[in-house]
């Protein structure tokens, strides 16, 4: 039996995503001790997961540089045999490469990929997958073939959502970190609007994205609107979103909620592009953005605050029945 220390502390999406390491990992070495680290505030995606020994959070928003030592000291103690860094930035790779683990394996664009004892090229090849791209870093320990990310509801997060299934539903989660990755909230409206009558409609979201829902809700016409941003965990959320006639989502998080539980899903791309490998994969899924050439589209990798050029058009040019042909399909 081998000691695995996965480490994943960037967003909640990336944390969803890396799970595919996980299931890789357990398929060939089902003995092994795998645990997890994660930024405080995402264990919560990991709970009961059936394959990990161990969930770490790390503790980013107070006193970030003393806790990074803490946990350093914590992971050091617990003699890994491996241990797998999916982040390119400095914190992971002191965590990584001093370790004491006998296998430290990373991207080579760390600062201090020079301690890893295995260095992974990372580039973003067009239409490559995130998924695939993290399975490089394990590759060799395993083998190639694709896997998919996997969230583990329980029977409580089943219970927690009963209420909510007993009729037909779609589920939208309208927020994002970043504003140029979402999709204008009056054409958020306009969709809720044009959502036949015989769907429920749920806003999902965190505490965060309540605001944002409630005006959305306010303004639209369609008043079969139920807030649930907020109010729903993780993995409830991804409970709930598994039974959905159709999820609707932008390039985050929900996206790959939807890819994890294998939920029906339409992607709003705005400014970003699914060629960064940031797509869905579940069995039925779809893409949704503008028809226009834009020459300023993708703006950046990740999302940007505002529009560069303040017009955002790769967000107002997408139309509504592009979304609403997903659900008929």
């Amino acid at each position: 039996m081998q000691k695995i220390l996965i480490i994943q502390t960037a967003f909640i999406g990336d944390v969803v995503l890396a799970t595919a390491l996980i299931e890789k990992w357990h398929q060939f070495y089902p003995e092994d001790e795998i645990d997890f680290l994660v930024r405080k505030g995402n264990e919560g995606l990991l709970e009961d997961h059936p394959f990990l020994h161990e969930v770490l959070t790390w503790n980013k928003k107070e006193n970030k540089t003393k806790n990074l030592l803490q946990l350093l000291k914590k992971i050091r103690r617990n003699e890994y045999d491996k241990v797998i860094n999916l982040q390119r930035f400095a914190s992971t790779g002191i965590l990584t490469g001093f370790s004491k683990a006998k296998e430290r394996v990373g991207f080579d664009k760390n600062p201090f990929s020079f301690l890893f004892t295995k260095k992974i090229e990372h580039h973003f090849k067009e239409g490559l997958h995130e998924v695939e791209r993290n399975n490089k870093l394990i590759e060799s320990f395993t083998d190639s073939a694709f896997n998919k990310p996997k969230l583990y509801p329980s029977s409580k997060n089943d219970s927690d959502i009963l209420q909510y299934t007993q009729s037909l539903y779609v589920c939208m989660s309208p927020a994002s970190v970043w504003f140029t990755k979402q999709y204008p909230e009056e054409k958020w409206i306009d969709l809720v609007n044009q959502m036949p009558e015989e769907f429920t409609i749920y806003l999902l979201g965190g505490k965060t994205d309540t605001e944002m829902c409630e005006r959305i809700k306010e303004k639209a016409i369609n008043k079969n609107v139920k807030i649930l941003a907020g109010k729903l965990n993780f993995l409830s959320s991804a409970a709930l979103m598994k039974s959905a006639k159709m999820n609707y989502t932008n390039d985050s998080a929900p996206l790959h909620f939807a890819s994890a539980t294998d939920a029906p899903v339409t992607a709003v791309f705005c400014s970003t592009i699914p060629e960064f490998g940031f797509y869905p994969i579940s069995e039925k899924s779809f893409i949704v953005q503008t028809d226009i050439p834009l020459p300023c589209k993708p703006c950046s990798l990740h999302g940007l605050r505002e529009c560069p050029l303040g017009h955002f058009k790769c967000g107002y040019t997408i139309e509504t029945s592009k979304l609403l042909e997903t659900l008929k399909d």
